[in-house]
């Protein structure tokens, strides 16, 4: 295989996955009008349908195990100095930031906001589990912020761009379920087949109206009991933050773990709601698990079951929650409730989420310090998070006016925070 070259000094951007819909060829536009290239490789129908410029469109159609040495061969006659990718877990991704690092690339990772649901998250080098903030303590980042500035605005109550999220990976998959022929020898990172996924994913839009309504139903009927009450938050089991960031290889274990803990420490007139992830497609069968599993505790009146939906109105009169590592936990911390996590995450940390044991949790959770993470959070805000979204027109423009001069800054997010800091106050550590 053979690439053209590129120009002598310029930067030469190579895109991986991104996100489901235009937003990596919108990115590559705009990088453009600066002066660099923009080079796409795609895996499969899906990922060619999103990217306009065939000029520029590289599709790899070989065997997985051939992935390394090809993008070697590829950052070397392209003269490659830049990677871009959406999450940094998944096979094909995983060995390439790790092929780039070793070639001195600046790596560029974007992921879903860690501020869910008006940011997207950017980074170098790697998000969640393998994010530099897993390194920096809550004391680094009090150090780097100005205690005068404006404290942040808390997080929206609803997550953003659903409808679009949900369509383009239904037309995603679309593409990848009829018009693969050219790519015999693509593997989905997931365990599910591309026309079970595709199903999955149609399936979910056309019932988005029932959903809805059982949604609210279940809402009402929590809102109504009385009772005290503990919110379980579940993750799509197949995301890559459960799948490399946990001990976790199935939600339903993570299910098993949490109602049983409940049923062993909680007060007796405490209830539990576990609420699924707005985008469940409900490849496990997990409220048949549910109600199987409270009929033998025989705590079945006191669980209760939400299909997805906004977590806001649930948290509001909530004492206290757990997750595995989902986002969702940001506005469990945000409004001062005491939160157990589960696994890896950016926000796991002493000050703010407890260290309890499941049922110890239940019986008596401690709550996080507040102020502590307040500054944690101020931080995010200074630093990777980026205003906008992935999937609507408007959101993609609100962040593309951030991301590009993200990209194109010597630093990363982290790093020119920490260096403007120290500029102000040379007696700060820069964390390397």
């Amino acid at each position: 295989m053979s690439f053209d070259q590129s120009a002598s000094g310029q930067r030469s951007f190579l895109f991986l996955q991104g996100p489901h819909g235009p937003f990596f060829w919108s990115l590559a536009k705009v990088l453009r009008a600066t002066g660099a290239r923009a080079w796409r490789v795609g895996f499969n129908a899906g990922d060619q349908a999103f990217w306009r410029d065939t000029q520029s469109y590289i599709p790899f159609m070989d065997t997985p195990e051939n992935w390394p040495d090809t993008f070697r061969q590829m950052i070397a006659e392209l003269s490659v100095t830049d990677l871009v990718l959406y999450g940094d877990t998944r096979p094909v991704h995983s060995q390439a930031v790790e092929i780039a690092k070793a070639a001195g690339l600046t790596v560029h990772v974007f992921e879903e906001g860690y501020l869910r649901p008006w940011w997207v998250t950017y980074e170098r080098d790697g998000s969640n589990g393998n994010s530099r903030l897993m390194q920096m303590s809550v004391a680094d980042m009090e150090q780097c912020l100005d205690r005068s500035e404006q404290r942040s605005p808390p997080p929206p109550t609803h997550w953003g761009d659903m409808r679009q999220h949900i369509f383009y990976g239904a037309l995603y998959h679309w593409f990848v379920m009829f018009l693969n022929r050219n790519y015999r020898h693509f593997r989905s990172h997931r365990e599910v087949s591309v026309s079970q996924e595709f199903a999955l994913y149609f399936k979910r839009l056309l019932r988005m109206p029932v959903h809805r309504l059982r949604r609210e139903l279940a809402t009402w009927k929590v809102n109504r009991s009385g009772f005290p009450y503990h919110l379980v938050l579940l993750q799509l089991g197949h995301d890559s933050s459960v799948q490399s960031h946990s001990g976790y290889a199935r939600m339903s274990d993570f299910v098993q773990e949490m109602v049983t803990g409940f049923a062993e420490g909680a007060p007796r007139h405490h209830h539990l709601v576990i609420k699924e992830h707005p985008l469940e497609n409900h490849r496990e069968p997990l409220r048949r698990l549910v109600a199987q599993l409270t009929r033998k505790l025989k705590i079945d009146d006191r669980v209760h079951y939400v299909p997805g939906g906004k977590l806001a109105g649930l948290l509001d009169d909530a004492q206290s929650a757990v997750t595995i590592n989902s986002t969702a936990g940001q506005q469990v911390l945000w409004r001062g409730l005491p939160l157990r996590s589960f696994g890896q995450s950016v926000y796991d940390k002493p000050e703010f989420v407890s260290r309890q044991s499941v049922s110890e949790f239940f019986a008596n959770p401690q709550p996080p310090d507040a102020e502590y993470y307040r500054t944690y959070r101020r931080f995010l805000l200074a630093t990777s998070q980026v205003p906008g979204g992935f999937y609507s027109r408007r959101g993609r423009r609100q962040l593309l006016r951030r991301a590009v001069d993200m990209m194109l800054n010597e630093q990363d997010p982290y790093q020119a925070r920490f260096t403007s800091s120290a500029a102000e106050r040379p007696q700060l550590r820069i964390i390397g």
